[in-house]
């Protein structure tokens, strides 16, 4: 391991006990800012430096079993633990390489999940549907909430368009590699010839950013309406106008909610919404301007990017973007994802790896 990253592993292990040592101070305790920020770093921490710790100890185990060589009679017994403890160096420093390389700092937030048809007409619309469902199955196993924004319903079933927020722990790390195009290969309802059709719709997924000063957004700038909502909510949903739609007149970006009851509610949900999508088209902006940044594996999340299909005669699912498939369609439909998204992820961390190790 190099010298660079010991010192820093060391100074990490510094700043963990700092922290620990802070939350228990009755001054933090009593400022709820500063503890939240401190027990979100503590926890950030605390894997790190346990397996720090475990690999100083693993060095140490090896430097006896070295030192027991020259006995003769544990000669054996030294070079069997000598394996042991050099495999153990191994695993852990791979596990260290992976947890130093640089966070997102998005990947705690939670996530607007927006889906929409795209060609293929009705099958279209009652795919999205279909997708939306596998998303809601699969945040439920996860402990996660989904709370639908707005929603158009596709006149044959499904949507034309949903909006939804996704709130939990690690919402966006784990579903920010969804964006793009979802093609969708299957024989429709309607289809009286037993032909196969292909669909697509597209998946946008991005971070809830805090309304901060470094999100600048002047009030001028933006045109407010409301208007009644539609669909399912009760008697009230057609009384009033509670319904907002905000749209930003610079970029003319335009979001909407209509699931809350009050017209303030909404247009709370609204502006996150809006500061999501505004930070999301800067931060692509940036990637297209430096042709010089490495092109992760597993894409840019642009959503005219195809990503994957689903091909419901054949029950697989490729993601073309690791060249992974699966032979489990239903059962990803019901929201099983943990092995696909987790197989995105390490492909990202690999080629994160090898960026940072060209870097060097």
């Amino acid at each position: 391991m190099k010298e660079s990253l010991r010192v820093r592993l060391d100074q990490m292990a510094d700043r963990f006990e700092e922290v620990t040592a802070l939350l228990s101070d009755p001054e933090t305790m009593s400022d709820n800012k500063k503890f939240r920020q401190l027990s979100v770093e503590h926890s950030d921490l605390s894997d790190l430096v346990a397996t720090w710790h475990a690999f100083i100890q693993a060095e140490d185990d090896l430097a006896c079993a070295e030192e027991m060589l020259s006995d003769p009679d544990m000669k054996d017994l030294a070079q069997e633990e000598i394996q042991s403890v050099k495999a153990k160096i191994d695993a852990l420093t791979e596990a260290l390489n992976v947890m130093m390389l640089p966070k997102d700092p998005n990947d705690k937030a939670m996530a607007f999940l927006e889906i929409r048809a795209g060609t293929g007409g009705d099958e279209a619309g009652i795919f999205s549907g279909d997708l939306f469902r596998m998303y809601e199955k699969y945040a439920q196993s996860q402990g996660w909430q989904v709370e639908v924004l707005s929603a158009n319903e596709a006149e044959h079933g499904g949507y034309k368009e949903i909006i939804s927020r996704v709130s939990g722990n690690g919402v966006y790390g784990r579903l920010k590699f969804e964006s793009g195009v979802h093609r969708v290969q299957r024989v429709p309802e309607t289809e009286s010839q037993g032909r196969v059709h292909t669909s697509a719709c597209t998946v946008a997924v991005m971070p809830e950013i805090e309304i901060d000063d470094s999100v600048e957004i002047n009030p001028s700038d933006l045109r407010i309406d409301t208007y009644r909502a539609s669909g399912a909510g009760g008697q009230h949903i057609n009384k009033t106008d509670s319904a907002v739609r905000i749209t930003h007149i610079p970029t003319g970006t335009v979001v909407e909610c209509q699931q809350e009851r009050s017209q303030h509610a909404n247009k709370d949900k609204a502006m996150k919404m809006l500061v999501a999508k505004i930070v999301q088209e800067k931060v692509q902006k940036q990637i297209d301007a430096s042709s010089d940044m490495r092109r992760n594996l597993v894409g840019s999340g642009d959503r005219s990017e195809r990503i994957r299909t689903y091909n419901f005669p054949q029950g697989r699912m490729t993601d073309h973007r690791i060249n992974l498939t699966l032979y489990k369609l239903d059962a990803i439909m019901q929201g099983d994802l943990t092995e696909l998204i987790d197989s995105l992820l390490r492909e990202h961390q690999a080629d994160l790896m090898a960026s940072v190790g060209g870097d060097g």
